[in-house]
C-alpha cells in the first residue's frame, strides 16, 4: 500500500482534484468549505488502474497552514504537486516543493490544473517554469500533466502517470519499529477513541498493547481500519485508524506517537544533518531559535550548529537540535525548522541521543559523518559508543538497519574485537566496545580496590553502590556482574560484591577486642548486654564471619544462642502448631524485648509467618 500527499499554493485545485480522482471529499470542516480552501489536512484512497490500493493526504496550501501541511506529508511514498495553470508557480508552490526536497520525496507527477481556462502557449509557458522549478531538486524530471478536475479533463492520463510513478517507488521497508505519528484524535459513538496516521514503520495488530508516547499512557488497540475497511493487521505504509481502548481522545495530541509499551526512548536533543533551503531570507545563526516539524509533532527548538557560527542559504552543515520537549523520535526521521511562516531548512536526524558536543570538533564531526554514510560496522559501532549499554532492541531502534544485518554486523564486529556481548543469546546480550569494556572493568576493578583499602573488615562493596558509580542500568550492571564473575575477575555475594582474592581479616588488637566481645555475648546467652560498644567494621566482620547474628539494633546473639534458639522455636510449632512472643519467653527465660526481637527477625527472614499473636512455620 501505498500513500500519495498532495501539496501547492492556495486554491490551486488540490482537494477538487482529489474528490476528483476518488470520489471523496477531503475537506472535512464547515470552515474549509465556507473559506473554500483547505485548513487541516484530509483524507482520501483509490484504487488505480493497476490494482493498487492508495492513500491521498491532502494538506493546505495557505502559507498560514503550512504547519497542518507538514503534520500531513511525513509519510508520503510520492508527491502529487498541483500548479494552477492560471496563476503558474506561487509562493507556496515553491515552499511546498522545498519541503518534499528536505523530505527525502524523489517520486512524484506535477499536475497543471485548470487546464481549460488557459490557451495552449500560455500552457507551454508554465509547464517550462515547472521544469525549471524542478532542477536540482529530487523531483527533477517527474512527469507533468495537465487537467481540468471541473472538466474532467486529462484524469485518466493522470491515473496513468500515478501508477507509472509508483513503479518506481520501494515499497516501505519493515524495521520492526512499528510507529504511527498521530495527525488527527477524535472520539465515535459506540466506539470511542480513534486515532489516524501513517504507519511509517512495523505493524499494528488488533488486542495489541500500545503507548501514547511522549505521554506514557497504555491503551489496547480495539479495531483497525484502512481505507474504510476493517483488517487484523496492517503494515507499514498504511493510513491507519485505530480504535482505543483504555483512553480519551482529550488526552491525545497531534504529534503523539503510538507505537509499542517502552520501546521508543524520548529524546532530548538530536544530531542532524542540515539544509538550508536556498531561499532562505536570512543566513541560519547559532543558538537560534526555530519551529521544528517532524512526524506529526510541532515545537520550538534550539538550533546548535556545529560548524559555525551562521550557515548561509542553500548551505549544509552539522547541527543539534535542542526541543523545548522531548520527542520520540529514531535515527533516519526527517525533520524541517521553521521561523515566522518561512520554511528555512530540514534533513535527516542521525543521532536521537545526542550530547552536548564541543563545537567545530574534528573527532565529533567525524563520527557524525560516520553514522549518516558510514558502513553498517561504522554505524552500528558509533550506537554503541554513544548508547552505553546498546541492546538489540536499541540498536533496531536507533538505526535505519533490519534485524538481520544488525546480527551479522554485530558478529562480524565480534570477530574482529571492536564488539564485546555479554551474552552468546543476541536477544538477551548487551553489547559494549572493546574500549568500553575495558574501561567498564578498569572502573569496577579500581572502586572495589580502593573500598577494600578503606574497608578492610568489610566483605566487600555494596551492590548498589558500585552500580551508581558505574551508572549503569540495574540490568545491564548484573550482566556485566555475571561475566566478570565468570572470568574470576570478582566474586558476587549477592548483595555484595569484591574482587577476587580479597579475604577481610583482624589484626592482632582487633582480634582480641572481637574475642572480649563475642566472650560477652555469649555469656548472656539468649539475653545478650545490649550496653556493649564496639567498632562498627569489627561487628559488621563477626556478622559476615557467622559468629554472631543481629537480629535488631541493640539486639545480638552468638551464633551458637541463636541456633539453639531457632531449632527450639522450630520444634515447638512442629509440636503445638503455633508459638506466640509469650511462649517463646518462658521457653528461653529471658525477657519480652529479647523475645520479640527475635521472632520479628525470623519474619524478615520468611522463616515464620504471623497469624494473629502467635507464629507458623512457613511452607
Amino acid at each position: 500500500m501505498y500513500v500519495i500527499g498532495t501539496a501547492g499554493h492556495v486554491d490551486h485545485g488540490k482537494s477538487t482534484l482529489v474528490e476528483c480522482l476518488t470520489g471523496i471529499d477531503p475537506d472535512r470542516f464547515q470552515e474549509e468549505k465556507d473559506r473554500g480552501m483547505t485548513i487541516d489536512i484530509g483524507f482520501a484512497w483509490i484504487t488505480l488502474p493497476s490494482g493498487r490500493e492508495v492513500s491521498i493526504v491532502d494538506v493546505p496550501g495557505h502559507e498560514k497552514f503550512v504547519s497542518n501541511m507538514l503534520a500531513g506529508v511525513g509519510g508520503v511514498d510520492m508527491a502529487l504537486l498541483v500548479v494552477a495553470a492560471d496563476e503558474s508557480v506561487m509562493p507556496q508552490t515553491r515552499e511546498h516543493l522545498a519541503i518534499l526536497h528536505l523530505l527525502g520525496v524523489t517520486n512524484g507527477v506535477v499536475v497543471v490544473t485548470k487546464e481549460d481556462l488557459v490557451d495552449e502557449d500560455w500552457l507551454e509557458l508554465v509547464y517550462g517554469e515547472v521544469e525549471e522549478l524542478l532542477a536540482g531538486t529530487t523531483l527533477e524530471g517527474a512527469e507533468i500533466i495537465s487537467a481540468s478536475a471541473t472538466a474532467g479533463s486529462g484524469i485518466s492520463n493522470l491515473l496513468d502517470s500515478i501508477d507509472s510513478a509508483l513503479d518506481k517507488t520501494t515499497a516501505k521497508k519493515d524495521f520492526n519499529r512499528p510507529r504511527l505519528p498521530i495527525d488527527r484524535a477524535f472520539s465515535i459513538s459506540g466506539f470511542g477513541t480513534v486515532v489516524t496516521g501513517t504507519l511509517i514503520d512495523g505493524f499494528l495488530s488488533v488486542g495489541q498493547e500500545v503507548e501514547i508516547i511522549p505521554i506514557g499512557l497504555k491503551a489496547r488497540i480495539r479495531g483497525l481500519q484502512s481505507h474504510g475497511k476493517s483488517g487484523a493487521s496492517f503494515g507499514p505504509g498504511t493510513r491507519v485508524a485505530a480504535n482505543l481502548s483504555g483512553i480519551e481522545s482529550t488526552q491525545i495530541t497531534r504529534g503523539d506517537v503510538l507505537s509499542f509499551p517502552n520501546f521508543i526512548d524520548l529524546s532530548e536533543a538530536f544530531d542532524v544533518r542540515l539544509n538550508v533551503v536556498e531561499d532562505a531570507p536570512n543566513p541560519l545563526r547559532h543558538n537560534m531559535f526555530v519551529t521544528l516539524h517532524t512526524g506529526s509533532s510541532e515545537v520550538v527548538a534550539r538550533l546548535r550548529l556545529l560548524e559555525e557560527e551562521e550557515v548561509q542559504p542553500g548551505n549544509t552543515t552539522w547541527a543539534q537540535l535542542k526541543p523545548e520537549n522531548s520527542l520520540p523520535v529514531l535515527r533516519g526521521d526527517h525533520y524541517i525548522i521553521r521561523s515566522n511562516m518561512t520554511t528555512l531548512g530540514g534533513g535527516r536526524i542521525v543521532d536521537t541521543q545526542a550530547k552536548r558536543h564541543r563545537r567545530r570538533h574534528p573527532p565529533t564531526l567525524q563520527k557524525l559523518e560516520s553514522l549518516e554514510f558510514g558502513t553498517p560496522s561504522q554505524i552500528i559501532l558509533n550506537i554503541i559508543e554513544s548508547a552505553v549499554p546498546s541492546t538489540l532492541d536499541s540498536l533496531l531502534s536507533s538505526s535505519t538497519m533490519q534485524e538481520e544485518e544488525i546480527v551479522l554486523t554485530i558478529d562480524l564486529l565480534k570477530a574482529e574485537k571492536a564488539v564485546m556481548s555479554t551474552s552468546p543469546d543476541i536477544e538477551k546480550s548487551y553489547f559494549f566496545t572493546f574500549k568500553g569494556w575495558e574501561e567498564i572493568g578498569y572502573l569496577i576493578k579500581q572502586s572495589l580496590n580502593l573500598f577494600h583499602v578503606q574497608f578492610p573488615l568489610r566483605q566487600g562493596m555494596p551492590r548498589e553502590e558500585l552500580r551508581n558509580k558505574l551508572t549503569l542500568p540495574p540490568g545491564s550492571f548484573n550482566a556485566v556482574v555475571d561475566v566478570l564473575e565468570e572470568s574470576r575477575v570478582l566474586r558476587d555475594f549477592t548483595s555484595l560484591i569484591a574482587l577476587t582474592g580479597h579475604e577481610s581479616h583482624l589484626t592482632e588488637e582487633q582480634s582480641r577486642i572481637s574475642e572480649v566481645y563475642v566472650g560477652n555475648i555469649s555469656k548472656g546467652k539468649f539475653s545478650p548486654r545490649t550496653d556493649l560498644e564496639i567498632d562498627a567494621d569489627i561487628l559488621n566482620f563477626l556478622l559476615d564471619k557467622g559468629q554472631l547474628v543481629r537480629v535488631s539494633d541493640g539486639i545480638v546473639f552468638s551464633s551458637d544462642a541463636f541456633k539453639e534458639m531457632l531449632d527450639g522455636v522450630r520444634s515447638y510449632i512442629s509440636q503445638h502448631g503455633e508459638i506466640t512472643v509469650g511462649d517463646f519467653r518462658d521457653i528461653f527465660h529471658t525477657s519480652r524485648k529479647y523475645a520479640l526481637g527475635f521472632m520479628d527477625y525470623l519474619d524478615q527472614q520468611q522463616i515464620t509467618r504471623r497469624v494473629g499473636d502467635a507464629r507458623i512455620l512457613r511452607d
